[in-house]
């Protein structure tokens, strides 16, 4: 009689360390990540963080970028600094764009802007998770979306450029010497021409494939 084979291991749930200064953010995320089967551990400071990070610990970070004392921006350059190279996700506030730009490029994974779906938010730490940190031109997604852009004209790369800045319609328009109204209109076939969902995912795929 053949020997009974062992069953197979279970895996353990994706570990998220959650830094948020609000304890209604804090419980509302947690409860969402438990339920969608994550392990949670919950910091109401970037500093609380880095002091209860073990060195090998793995799974990913979801930090809030405005934040008293130590923010978003500075909690991600400590962590790379101290050695810690867990993905980052920023969660950031109306307006926020510039700093989430930022944190891409000094390598944080992604942002979610609040108020964010739950579903997009689970989307967005799957993703991290599976790249571990890391990005690149490779991602055939990246790779389209750089095909996408390059069949913008001029002035639509412009208002893609100054959208990925941070820019409003009137700042941009400002800047180009514009109207507000034909911004929009730029806009419009920009997000059309490259397929971006939203603005979100359109700052995402132009700071991961390196086109801001």
């Amino acid at each position: 009689m053949a020997p009974a084979l062992a069953p197979a291991p279970v895996p353990a749930p994706a570990l998220v360390h959650v830094v948020d200064d609000d304890p209604a953010m804090r419980d509302s995320v947690a409860f969402l990540l438990d339920t969608a089967g994550f392990d949670v551990r919950l910091y109401e400071a970037g500093a609380v963080l880095l002091k209860r990070l073990a060195p090998a610990v793995s799974g990913c970070i979801l930090t809030d970028i405005r934040m008293p004392g130590l923010d978003g921006l500075e909690l991600f350059r400590r962590l790379r600094l101290a050695g810690h190279t867990l993905p980052v996700v920023m969660m950031t506030g109306h307006g926020d764009v510039p700093l989430a730009v930022q944190a891409m490029k000094l390598g944080a994974c992604d942002f979610i802007e609040k108020p964010f779906d739950g579903e997009a938010l689970l989307q967005a730490l799957h993703a991290a998770l599976e790249r571990g940190g890391h990005s690149g031109t490779a991602d055939p997604t990246l790779q389209e979306f750089v095909r996408r852009r390059s069949t913008l004209s001029e002035r639509e790369r412009q208002v893609l450029d100054h959208l990925v800045a941070g820019g409003t319609s009137k700042e941009i328009g400002r800047m180009l010497d514009i109207s507000p109204r034909t911004v929009e209109i730029y806009r419009a076939k920009v997000m059309a021409k490259t397929r971006a969902g939203n603005l979100q995912e359109l700052v995402r795929w132009a700071v991961l494939a390196g086109c801001a």
